[in-house]
């Protein structure tokens, strides 16, 4: 006898669904949906079989669910982790922005330190390997200044560690070395 499905029933799976869906970022996008539509499907025709309490019940945690659905899709090797790369990125350029800002204001500070009646134009190079030229213009006793950006190597580092922190080289599909025996006759 089939059971039909209340609204409370549905919000139920969706519960589930959602809370499965959450576990499984580190899944490419196709992948995800294709397990979250599964999952509601299978919800919703155990519900109309049995019930919806036995149905979540016999489904057990999310976590180990989630769990054997990461291991299916990328084994047991350690997986890529886009949140952790996305926090270094994000945290790292947040830092160094601001430490080269304030050196770059110190330097223009220091100027009219140096000479209170200073005017015209400085150039500074910037911190090592990390910031390109700065240029300053002093008037009035003010300092303006532009330039300061981001390296080149500073975008390589960023990006390096964006990958080294979060495992991403794990996203890049692997090549199989399998080689067909020939049976022996």
């Amino acid at each position: 006898m089939a059971n039909d499905l209340s609204v409370l029933d549905r919000i139920r799976i969706e519960r589930v669904v959602w809370t499965l869906d959450q576990r499984l970022y580190d899944l490419p996008r196709k992948v995800r949906i294709a397990h979250r539509r599964d999952l509601r499907e299978n919800l919703i025709s155990a519900a109309r079989d049995v019930g919806i309490s036995a149905a979540l019940r016999d489904l057990g945690d999310a976590a180990t669910l989630a769990d054997a659905y990461l291991e299916a899709q990328h084994g047991t090797t350690p997986r890529p982790r886009w949140t952790a790369a996305a926090i270094f990125l994000m945290t790292t350029a947040l830092v160094l922005t601001s430490v080269l800002f304030d050196a770059a204001k110190a330097f223009g500070d220091g100027i009219l330190a140096g000479n209170p009646d200073a005017a015209g134009t400085y150039h500074w190079p910037g911190v090592s390997q990390l910031q390109t030229e700065v240029t300053y213009t002093v008037a009035n006793g003010e300092v303006d200044f532009v330039g300061g950006a981001f390296s080149p190597l500073t975008w390589v580092l960023l990006a390096l560690g964006f990958v080294l922190v979060g495992r991403v080289w794990r996203v890049l599909p692997r090549r199989r070395h399998d080689t067909q025996r020939v049976p022996s006759e």
